[in-house]
């Protein structure tokens, strides 16, 4: 795990916080989407089939951090939509970073360049950058090209000027473990990546494509085979052990959708950023009133398929932390990425 050590021991002071409080439902990150709108149109993302007027929303700043202080989590990705599309983005960003939030700003890149001047390199925040592929690849998931161009320019700009970057890569069903092991070859050894986040492509209802996600088997095998030879080893990736394992088939666990709660234009989004079965205004609420036994692999039909990080990663993060075995394993990983 590529996570900072600083990072790390702040989400653990965190997790020993809510152990001593006994709650057994808290946030480890929260997905802020503070607009819908977006300047591509991925297979994958459904985000823009949102009628035109609510594309035009824009969350007022107060909302937007108002919201992840009301949840108490320690980290925070901005997303959307192109979150970069927000005129107040870095005043967001900047607030968030203020009360010492990690924050992650997912962004496709193609205004990266020209908005860098607006932010300013810090160990709270980090661009991740969304790459589902190399060039062809990629340029095909978006619909456009040259977007993948722009994107590696972008990061390298990014380095250039200290900040942290990371990216988040999903995959279908027409990857092999050989276009897994290119692209993530490529962001580690070549572009030299802070950390890299994967995640096997979810049926998200509104998506275009509805044709090439990933089944349960089809997802094991994929990444087992692609984290064979050293691979997951030497690869910087942003997840725990377990989350790895999980992905692998080596381990099991339950959906804890509600520790990656979704904070959009409409409110906290029941039960997770992939499923909507309505919005309440608070996070108390959202925990509270949600049946959370009704979702899941062998309850819900729409989760049969679901291996996505927004559900499992927390699961294998809360496993990490009540085994003595699997802490001392995540923390050696952290201590080694941090060399």
């Amino acid at each position: 795990m590529a996570m900072p050590l600083r990072q790390s021991i702040k989400v653990a002071t965190y997790l020993f916080e809510q152990k001593l409080r006994k709650r057994d439902k808290f946030p480890l990150i929260v997905e802020l989407e503070p607009l819908f709108a977006c300047n591509l149109a991925c297979e994958g993302c459904g985000k823009i089939q949102h009628p035109a007027g609510v594309l035009k929303q824009r969350m007022p700043v107060a909302q937007a951090v108002g919201a992840v202080l009301e949840s108490g989590a320690p980290m925070v990705s901005i997303a959307g939509g192109e979150p970069l599309m927000h005129p107040q983005i870095d005043e967001i960003v900047r607030q968030l970073v203020a009360k010492k939030k990690y924050v992650f700003l997912c962004t496709n890149a193609m205004l990266m360049r020209k908005k860098l001047d607006r932010f300013t390199p810090s160990p709270y925040f980090a661009f991740a950058v969304h790459i589902d592929g190399l060039r062809e690849r990629h340029d095909e998931s978006v619909a456009k090209e040259g977007v993948f161009d722009e994107a590696v320019e972008a990061m390298k700009e990014a380095k250039r000027r200290g900040f942290r970057v990371t990216t988040n890569s999903t995959f279908f069903n027409t990857d092999t473990p050989q276009t897994v092991i290119e692209v993530l070859d490529y962001l580690n050894d070549e572009l030299k990546v802070d950390e890299m986040m994967i995640s096997p492509a979810y049926a998200y209802e509104k998506a275009p494509d509805q044709e090439h996600f990933l089944g349960v088997e089809q997802t094991r095998e994929l990444f087992r085979k692609a984290f064979s030879g050293g691979n997951r080893a030497r690869w910087r990736l942003n997840h725990s052990p377990l989350f790895l394992d999980f992905l692998e088939g080596k381990a099991d666990f339950p959906c804890t959708a509600w520790a990656i709660p979704n904070y959009s234009l409409f409110g906290w989004q029941r039960p997770c950023y992939l499923m909507s079965d309505g919005y309440v205004p608070t996070y108390r609420e959202l925990v509270e009133k949600t049946d959370w036994e009704a979702y899941g692999r062998g309850k819900d039909p729409r989760c049969a398929n679901c291996m996505a990080h927004c559900g499992y990663e927390p699961t294998a993060v809360l496993a990490t932390t009540a085994s003595l075995k699997e802490s001392l394993r995540a923390a050696r990983d952290t201590i080694a990425s941090n060399r």
